[in-house]
């Protein structure tokens, strides 16, 4: 039995009236640990598992960090995740709720990632946050669901960070013969290291990040996402902070569903009405999460937008 849920597909009345097309949300946002993350890091801890893992490890304070912490409660499986010394005490407090344990080191995900993989002993599995097949995989469950629902998009909007999102709703619209239909892939302005793979035909590595949306901060894509943009029409597009935060904002109000910034940059695209989704007239938006985000966080973000 999968850890993660079947989360409703809904047809925004309030998107679909403000850019004239007819607006689908897939609501990842309303998995158990807050996001899409635990279709494929649920599906890797139970592969790991049945392989003799027992002891999960992590180098994620946000969503994937999360996902692993909740995936080891389920299974009994002990979990150590490493977290930067930027993480939040609410994304600590969420981890510490799910038993996991919690290890401080490093200024940066780099540096935690490090030292998280030095702790790995022989039945401990280590959970990469979006570069792993198994991830993708289980990722690609949410095209599953929508194309079992009978909706057919006509273009699926995400936000991408390290690409395992992106990855896996590619596979998930091969896999059930979707190939014609683009996937527009949205980062902020501090985090765009899709456009400058985009740009330079081949995975880079960004100087720094330097956004709000924390969770879109990979320097560098996954090599698998890179792949797949050459196979699989992908459109990068980019977006302010501001713009992100003013869609969470806009967001909770008509859905009543809090989201953080980097799930704001997709849906900024719609807000925005940005000129990228002019053409397509039924577009699916992956309303991918964010526990780490509160309302009173999110109204803090938005006191110079």
């Amino acid at each position: 039995m999968p850890l993660h849920l079947n989360t409703p597909l809904l047809n925004s009345r309030a998107l679909s009236q403000l850019s004239g097309s007819d607006v689908w949300l897939k609501m990842d946002a309303l998995q158990p640990c807050g996001s899409f993350k635990i279709r494929g890091i649920g599906l890797a801890c139970q592969t790991r598992f049945a392989q003799g893992a027992r002891r999960f490890i992590s180098s994620s304070g946000g969503n994937a960090g999360l996902a692993v912490a909740y995936a080891g409660r389920a299974l009994g499986v002990p979990v150590t995740v490493v977290v930067p010394e930027t993480t939040s005490a609410r994304a600590k407090d969420l981890l510490h709720l799910e038993q996991a344990e919690v290890i401080v080191h490093g200024a940066s995900w780099q540096e935690a990632n490090q030292f998280a993989l030095s702790l790995k002993g022989e039945h401990d599995a280590f959970l990469h946050p979006f570069d792993d097949p198994l991830l993708w995989q289980g990722h690609a469950t949410m095209i599953d669901e929508v194309v079992a629902c009978g909706v057919q998009p006509d273009a699926v909007v995400l936000s991408v960070g390290g690409g395992g999102l992106l990855s896996g709703v590619i596979e998930g619209l091969q896999r059930n013969g979707l190939h014609a239909i683009p996937v527009i892939a949205v980062e902020t302005e501090g985090a765009a290291s899709f456009r400058a793979a985009m740009a330079a035909g081949q995975a880079v590595e960004l100087e720094r990040i330097t956004t709000v949306a924390t969770s879109l901060g990979a320097k560098k894509v996954c090599e698998q996402a890179v792949r797949l943009a050459g196979r699989h029409p992908v459109i990068s597009e980019v977006v302010t902070d501001e713009e992100a935060v003013r869609a969470c904002r806009r967001f909770s109000d008509d859905h009543r569903v809090i989201t953080e910034p980097a799930c704001g940059a997709s849906l900024a695209c719609l807000y925005e009405q940005k000129a990228v989704l002019k053409p397509f007239r039924h577009p699916l938006v992956i309303v991918c999460g964010g526990a780490t985000m509160s309302a009173e966080q999110l109204f803090s973000l938005s006191g110079g937008v």
